[in-house]
Protein backbone atom coordinates (compact mmCIF):
# COMPACT_ATOMS: atom_id res chain seq x y z
CA UNK A 1 0.00 0.00 0.00
CA UNK A 2 1.27 3.46 -1.09
CA UNK A 3 -1.24 5.08 0.73
CA UNK A 4 -4.74 5.66 2.06
CA UNK A 5 -6.23 6.25 -1.37
CA UNK A 6 -4.52 3.41 -2.29
CA UNK A 7 -5.85 1.43 0.57
CA UNK A 8 -9.87 2.34 0.17
CA UNK A 9 -9.92 1.73 -3.44
CA UNK A 10 -8.55 -1.76 -2.53
CA UNK A 11 -11.39 -1.77 0.09
CA UNK A 12 -14.31 -0.11 -1.89
CA UNK A 13 -13.49 -2.46 -4.71
CA UNK A 14 -14.17 -5.66 -2.66
CA UNK A 15 -16.80 -3.98 -0.05
CA UNK A 16 -19.97 -2.89 -0.75
CA UNK A 17 -21.87 -3.19 2.22
CA UNK A 18 -22.24 0.52 3.66
CA UNK A 19 -22.12 -0.94 7.50
CA UNK A 20 -18.75 -2.99 6.77
CA UNK A 21 -17.63 0.17 5.01
CA UNK A 22 -17.81 1.82 8.43
CA UNK A 23 -16.52 -0.71 10.86
CA UNK A 24 -13.40 -0.17 8.46
CA UNK A 25 -13.46 3.22 8.63
CA UNK A 26 -14.20 3.18 12.63
CA UNK A 27 -10.93 0.73 13.26
CA UNK A 28 -8.97 3.07 10.76
CA UNK A 29 -9.95 5.96 13.17
CA UNK A 30 -9.30 4.41 16.12
CA UNK A 31 -5.51 2.69 14.85
CA UNK A 32 -4.70 6.54 13.64
CA UNK A 33 -5.43 7.43 17.12
CA UNK A 34 -3.54 5.34 19.40
CA UNK A 35 -0.62 5.50 16.55
CA UNK A 36 -0.36 9.06 16.99
CA UNK A 37 -0.35 8.27 21.21
CA UNK A 38 2.57 6.25 20.42
CA UNK A 39 4.69 7.87 18.20
CA UNK A 40 3.92 5.31 15.44
CA UNK A 41 3.30 5.78 11.82
CA UNK A 42 -0.24 6.97 11.90
CA UNK A 43 -0.71 6.43 7.77
CA UNK A 44 0.77 2.76 8.03
CA UNK A 45 -1.61 1.98 10.89
CA UNK A 46 -4.34 3.60 9.52
CA UNK A 47 -4.18 1.59 6.44
CA UNK A 48 -4.23 -1.01 8.61
CA UNK A 49 -7.55 -0.48 10.15
CA UNK A 50 -8.82 0.52 6.72
CA UNK A 51 -8.25 -2.74 5.09
CA UNK A 52 -7.92 -5.33 7.58
CA UNK A 53 -11.46 -6.71 6.75
CA UNK A 54 -11.73 -5.86 3.20
CA UNK A 55 -11.83 -9.61 1.99
CA UNK A 56 -14.58 -10.46 4.22
CA UNK A 57 -17.46 -9.86 1.98
CA UNK A 58 -16.34 -11.74 -0.61
CA UNK A 59 -15.00 -14.51 1.77
CA UNK A 60 -16.58 -14.43 5.03
CA UNK A 61 -16.23 -18.00 6.14
CA UNK A 62 -13.30 -18.71 8.86
CA UNK A 63 -11.45 -21.13 6.23
CA UNK A 64 -11.18 -18.11 4.07
CA UNK A 65 -11.19 -14.53 5.77
CA UNK A 66 -8.95 -12.94 6.01
CA UNK A 67 -6.31 -15.83 4.27
CA UNK A 68 -7.81 -14.57 0.68
CA UNK A 69 -7.25 -11.14 1.45
CA UNK A 70 -3.43 -11.89 2.42
CA UNK A 71 -3.24 -13.64 -0.99
CA UNK A 72 -4.37 -10.33 -2.62
CA UNK A 73 -2.44 -8.22 -0.62
CA UNK A 74 0.76 -10.32 -1.27
CA UNK A 75 -0.48 -10.35 -5.41
CA UNK A 76 -0.15 -6.26 -4.88
CA UNK A 77 3.41 -6.41 -3.27
CA UNK A 78 2.22 -5.28 -0.29
CA UNK A 79 4.96 -5.44 2.28
CA UNK A 80 4.57 -7.89 4.84
CA UNK A 81 4.48 -6.27 7.89
CA UNK A 82 0.90 -5.09 6.88
CA UNK A 83 0.12 -8.45 5.46
CA UNK A 84 1.01 -10.25 9.09
CA UNK A 85 -1.30 -7.78 10.77
CA UNK A 86 -4.36 -8.30 8.57
CA UNK A 87 -3.92 -12.02 9.14
CA UNK A 88 -3.06 -11.55 13.17
CA UNK A 89 -6.80 -9.66 13.52
CA UNK A 90 -8.26 -12.79 13.61
CA UNK A 91 -7.97 -15.58 16.37
CA UNK A 92 -8.79 -18.23 14.21
CA UNK A 93 -5.63 -17.83 11.77
CA UNK A 94 -2.91 -18.97 14.05
CA UNK A 95 -0.75 -16.12 13.18
CA UNK A 96 0.44 -14.38 16.19
CA UNK A 97 0.57 -10.75 17.36
CA UNK A 98 3.98 -9.81 17.85
CA UNK A 99 4.01 -6.38 17.83
CA UNK A 100 1.85 -3.08 18.96
CA UNK A 101 0.15 -2.52 15.50
CA UNK A 102 -1.10 -6.10 15.48
CA UNK A 103 -1.96 -5.89 19.25
CA UNK A 104 -3.81 -2.51 18.81
CA UNK A 105 -5.21 -3.95 15.33
CA UNK A 106 -7.02 -7.32 17.65
CA UNK A 107 -8.29 -4.54 20.84
CA UNK A 108 -9.71 -2.40 18.65
CA UNK A 109 -11.71 -4.26 15.99
CA UNK A 110 -14.39 -5.82 17.90
CA UNK A 111 -14.77 -3.04 20.13
CA UNK A 112 -15.67 -0.83 17.29
CA UNK A 113 -18.03 -2.83 16.35
CA UNK A 114 -19.33 -2.98 19.87
CA UNK A 115 -19.20 0.49 20.28
CA UNK A 116 -21.60 1.08 17.06
CA UNK A 117 -23.91 -1.17 18.13
CA UNK A 118 -24.08 0.49 21.57
CA UNK A 119 -24.16 3.93 19.79
CA UNK A 120 -26.87 2.71 17.69
CA UNK A 121 -29.48 2.10 20.60
CA UNK A 122 -29.13 5.41 22.38
CA UNK A 123 -31.89 7.42 21.70
CA UNK A 124 -29.40 10.53 20.48
CA UNK A 125 -27.43 7.51 18.26
CA UNK A 126 -24.96 9.66 18.46
CA UNK A 127 -21.30 7.95 19.44
CA UNK A 128 -20.08 11.18 21.09
CA UNK A 129 -22.78 10.46 24.08
CA UNK A 130 -21.62 6.66 24.43
CA UNK A 131 -19.39 6.64 28.11
CA UNK A 132 -17.80 3.59 29.21
CA UNK A 133 -19.85 2.35 31.82
CA UNK A 134 -22.78 2.38 28.97
CA UNK A 135 -20.14 -0.12 27.10
CA UNK A 136 -19.15 -2.19 29.64
CA UNK A 137 -22.93 -2.78 31.28
CA UNK A 138 -23.88 -3.81 27.69
CA UNK A 139 -20.94 -6.55 27.41
CA UNK A 140 -22.27 -8.26 30.52
CA UNK A 141 -25.25 -8.38 28.44
CA UNK A 142 -24.92 -11.33 26.28
CA UNK A 143 -28.27 -11.30 23.94
CA UNK A 144 -27.06 -7.36 23.00
CA UNK A 145 -24.61 -7.67 19.82
CA UNK A 146 -24.64 -11.46 20.58
CA UNK A 147 -22.04 -11.63 17.18
CA UNK A 148 -19.32 -9.41 18.71
CA UNK A 149 -16.79 -11.51 20.71
CA UNK A 150 -16.18 -10.60 24.38
CA UNK A 151 -13.40 -12.74 24.88
CA UNK A 152 -11.29 -11.02 21.73
CA UNK A 153 -12.23 -7.63 23.50
CA UNK A 154 -11.56 -8.63 26.94
CA UNK A 155 -7.69 -10.61 25.51
CA UNK A 156 -7.52 -7.69 23.76
CA UNK A 157 -7.31 -4.75 26.05
CA UNK A 158 -5.43 -7.41 28.37
CA UNK A 159 -3.31 -7.85 25.60
CA UNK A 160 -2.10 -4.53 25.59
CA UNK A 161 -2.09 -4.00 29.38
CA UNK A 162 -4.85 -1.17 29.39
CA UNK A 163 -7.39 -0.09 31.41
CA UNK A 164 -10.52 -0.84 30.11
CA UNK A 165 -12.33 2.19 30.72
CA UNK A 166 -9.58 4.22 29.36
CA UNK A 167 -8.70 2.18 26.76
CA UNK A 168 -12.91 2.42 25.37
CA UNK A 169 -12.98 5.93 26.04
CA UNK A 170 -10.09 6.31 23.87
CA UNK A 171 -11.73 4.05 21.00
CA UNK A 172 -15.14 6.18 21.41
CA UNK A 173 -13.17 9.62 21.07
CA UNK A 174 -11.43 8.56 17.64
CA UNK A 175 -14.35 7.12 16.57
CA UNK A 176 -16.49 10.70 17.49
CA UNK A 177 -14.15 12.34 15.06
CA UNK A 178 -15.61 10.60 12.42
CA UNK A 179 -19.20 10.23 13.73
CA UNK A 180 -21.10 12.01 10.79
CA UNK A 181 -18.79 9.56 8.14
CA UNK A 182 -20.02 6.66 10.42
CA UNK A 183 -23.53 8.15 10.30
CA UNK A 184 -23.33 8.14 14.51
CA UNK A 185 -23.75 11.60 14.71
CA UNK A 186 -27.18 11.74 15.94
CA UNK A 187 -28.43 13.20 12.53
CA UNK A 188 -32.07 11.23 11.53
CA UNK A 189 -31.21 10.02 8.22
CA UNK A 190 -34.08 8.01 7.54
CA UNK A 191 -35.84 11.16 5.76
Amino acid sequence: MKDRSEAWNLLTKHTKNPSLIKHALAVEAAMRHFAEKQGEDVEKWGIVGLIHDFDYEEHPTLEEHPFAGAEILRGMACPEEIVHAVLSHAEHTGVTRGNLMEKTLFAVDELCGFITAVALVRPSKDVRDVKPKSVKKKLKDKAFARSVNRDDIRNGIEGLEADPSVFIQEVIDAMSKIAADLELDGNDRAS
